[in-house]
């Protein structure tokens, strides 16, 4: 039986998913806190397991135009290859510079690469996006993201 693309991809995540799901069963549980910081990375990797089960059973068949569009112009590639490199670098150096500081230069650089031009914009979304989600794992959820050099 030969595997069409969608069924290959999805065999792929789901075996991504299954690997995921090891690895946030064997984070540490906190007795202390609502919600614990296991939760988020289980819902993930039961999300992505689902979505590739149902990847695997949705019908398609190829045409030639869609063979056609599997070609990526170098150009693209540079800018995954740029966008990767820029999450890399944020999961990296995030908890010693904080969340905050990280998340909103991540958005206002990743945003700026891929070519938004809109400086007022960008930097208001970035910090409030920044600001809104520390707060809400923090001071909500009681789930401590790093602070970095910041005092709270």
């Amino acid at each position: 039986m030969k595997l069409s693309v969608n069924r290959g991809i999805s065999l792929v995540l789901i075996i991504i998913s299954v690997g995921y799901l090891i690895m946030a069963y064997q984070l540490p549980a906190y007795i202390f806190v609502p919600v614990d910081s296991d939760l988020v990375p289980k819902l993930l990797g039961y999300a992505l397991l689902l979505l590739a089960i149902f990847f695997f059973f949705a019908k398609d068949t190829d045409t030639e135009d869609q063979k056609k569009n599997r070609v990526i112009p170098k150009k693209e590639v540079f800018m995954l290859l740029g966008v990767l490199a820029m999450i890399l670098l944020y999961i990296t150096i995030l908890e010693v510079i904080g969340f905050v500081i990280m998340t909103s230069v991540f958005i206002i650089v990743s945003s700026r690469f891929l070519g938004y031009k809109n400086w007022t914009v960008l930097i208001l979304t970035a910090l409030l996006f920044s600001i809104g989600a520390y707060s809400l794992f923090n001071y909500a959820l009681a789930i401590r993201l790093p602070a970095g050099f910041l005092p709270f």
